[in-house]
């Protein structure tokens, strides 16, 4: 029993010190000699932090497909064009209607999805569509392949603004009876140019149409981009479904002698992948050219820009107090520059992780399922608050870890993730397309990286 009051009193006193703490943005804690613990306050200037580029990611197997021209005031150009197949009706071999077939018209229809980053107000957008010179296959496809496409025949072209909450109303065709208007979900209406869809289907060969595989073959399929001149303003990074992707609804007339029946049919998409590419600002550029020193400003970016972090002091706290202390808690403080949360949002949620020997990510010990020390979504942190601005990591066992040697740091790095998944991933990001732009280990700045550690000192 006494070693049961002596945990039940040491629990109330390590209460008590995190409650009444009033220097949350130092390493250590100070307390009263009369209560038998013994604190120490270190200095956190120590921690090292640079920006790198973020490993390429497979975006053919994306929840969301990512259509941007974005010039970020701070981080520069950023664009992503989206390629896609194209299949036959039912993706099976297609019989003609029998009579003369008119088409009224045919549409690209991109329906939106959550996770639109940038000027949706100002900004005027506008889209191209062309025609593939090679296949999308079944295959992983990263963000960093360049696709073929013929840039001289314009398959389509629509100016929007990008209002991914407006549902709108469409004329729906119904055989065999008077059109209907119809509520659709907020999406974007590309008009195709009908000669084209003339040539691949109405007035193709039947060999063609006899087989989804040979339509692919001949069709390869659809690239589409927002156009560099007709998108005004600072644009952004619209987010689409990709169960809508190259999804062309025609709408047709078979005349057969006086019978004349308005029709429809649609083309659809399997395959489909995201071409990303960065143009950076100068000062983002110095930042990744930085190799030999902490910065004082580091850039996350989806599909982009993460952040390596190192703690290379961190046994001194050890040397310095004597290994005799219970770790209470270790916290990571990541705060955007102020001021660069207007206009545009930083990151909604990031993630933080490390590398194992073999230079593989794995989750820190706080976030890992395997250990038993592992913290929840939502408490191991990376939740960007908008009440405190800033980004909190419980990085206890972590850090315990690293203190006492029980792990070796091969990298730890802090990145993008989306926070529609709200989980604890490490993997880089093809669905999020924001940034933050943080401070770093500038030890002028009230709003540096910070590492506070409460611990307590044990009586001997």
């Amino acid at each position: 029993m006494k070693f049961l009051r002596l945990d039940l009193l040491t629990l109330l006193i390590s209460l008590f010190i995190l409650g009444s703490c009033k220097n949350q943005d130092s390493i250590g804690l100070g307390v009263n000699s009369a209560n038998q613990l013994n604190g120490s306050l270190i200095d956190t200037s120590t921690i090292v932090v640079n920006t790198i580029p973020e490993d390429s990611v497979v975006t053919s197997s994306a929840t969301k497909l990512q259509l941007a021209y974005f010039k970020d005031p701070v981080l520069g150009v950023t664009e992503a064009n989206i390629a896609t197949d194209l299949n036959l009706p039912g993706n099976t071999a297609y019989t003609l209607p029998t009579g003369t077939i008119t088409i009224d018209s045919a549409l690209l229809v991109l329906k939106y999805a959550h996770g639109f980053y940038g000027d949706s107000i100002a900004s005027r957008y506008k889209v191209n569509v062309y025609q593939l010179n090679e296949r999308v296959l079944g295959a992983n496809y990263y963000n960093t392949k360049k696709w073929n496409y013929n840039s001289a025949n314009l398959l389509g072209t629509k100016s929007f603004l990008a209002r991914m909450n407006d549902s709108i109303k469409i004329n729906a065709n119904v055989s065999g009876y008077k059109d209907s208007l119809i509520k659709v979900a907020p999406q974007i209406r590309v008009p195709i140019n009908p000669n084209f869809i003339n040539s691949i289907l109405f007035n193709a060969s039947s060999s063609q149409l006899s087989s989804n595989l040979i339509f692919k073959n001949n069709v390869k399929g659809l690239y589409i981009t927002l156009d560099k001149t007709g998108t005004t303003g600072s644009g952004g990074a619209i987010m689409i479904a990709p169960d809508s992707v190259a999804q062309i609804n025609v709408y047709y007339r078979v005349t057969n002698g006086s019978t004349i029946d308005t029709l429809n049919t649609t083309l659809l998409t399997t395959n489909h992948a995201v071409e990303i590419r960065h143009t950076y600002s100068t000062a983002v550029q110095n930042e990744l050219n930085n190799k030999t020193k902490s910065s004082p400003v580091f850039y996350l970016q989806g599909v982009g820009l993460r952040a390596q972090i190192s703690f290379p002091y961190l046994k001194n706290i050890l040397k310095t107090i004597g290994s005799d202390i219970v770790l209470n808690r270790a916290e990571l403080v990541i705060t955007p520059n102020p001021g660069s949360e207007i206009p545009f949002a930083p990151l909604a949620q990031i993630s933080m992780y490390r590398y194992d020997l073999a230079h593989q990510r794995i989750a820190l010990q706080d976030a890992s399922a395997a250990d038993p020390r592992a913290a929840a979504f939502g408490t191991f942190g990376g939740i960007y608050s908008s009440t405190t601005k800033n980004y909190h990591f419980t990085i206890t066992a972590y850090i315990e870890d690293l203190l006492r040697g029980r792990t070796v740091d091969y990298g730890t790095f802090i990145g993008p993730v989306d926070y529609d998944d709200r989980s604890l991933s490490s993997l880089p990001s093809a669905t999020t397309s924001a940034r933050t732009f943080a401070i770093g280990s500038d030890p002028a700045s009230p709003y540096r990286i910070k590492l506070n550690i409460i611990y307590t000192k044990l009586s001997k």
